[in-house]
């Protein structure tokens, strides 16, 4: 396995991951995600993809066939009144092909951001993980993570 940056060409796979995260959300939470949609368009991917406040890493087999991404984003807390400057690496994403699951993909391709992060300056590495996913919040905790903060909601029924 390699990990690397993901390049256009890896379209294609970043499409098919980003429908199998998608049908998990709209499974789980249908009142909130649309069946058969995906979080980001092939233009969208093209814009993230040429930023670099926003990169994105691969795992690759041998063939170089895109087995999980990352998608990352730069943020950076300086001069705030209230909170103190904190330079972090935000995980927006990270999936692995739900065929590949179990081979330790992810946790490398979490070892790699980490450590992307660390040679960036970051003081820490921060994601968010919706409730109904507890596969994924159960990995997180095994890769080292813990609870930053919580959002709460209370649903309302609309006559």
């Amino acid at each position: 396995m390699n990990i690397r940056k993901a390049r256009e060409s890896d379209i294609p796979r970043l499409d098919a991951l980003l429908y199998q995260v998608h049908r998990v959300h709209s499974a789980g939470r249908p009142d909130i995600f649309r069946a058969g949609n995906k979080k980001y368009t092939d233009d969208e991917l093209k814009v993230i993809l040429a930023d670099a406040r926003l990169p994105v890493f691969v795992a690759t087999d041998e063939a170089d066939t895109v087995l999980g991404y990352a998608f990352c984003v730069h943020q950076e807390v300086c001069g705030d009144r209230s909170l103190q400057d904190r330079k972090t690496l935000y995980i927006d994403d990270l999936c692995v092909d739900e065929v590949c699951r179990g081979q330790h993909i992810g946790r490398a391709l979490y070892r790699y951001v980490l450590d992307y992060a660390r040679e960036c300056g970051c003081n820490a590495v921060t994601l968010n993980v919706w409730c109904l996913n507890d596969g994924a919040m159960k990995f997180y905790e095994k890769c080292g993570m813990t609870p930053l903060k919580i959002t709460m909601e209370q649903r309302l029924k609309i006559d």
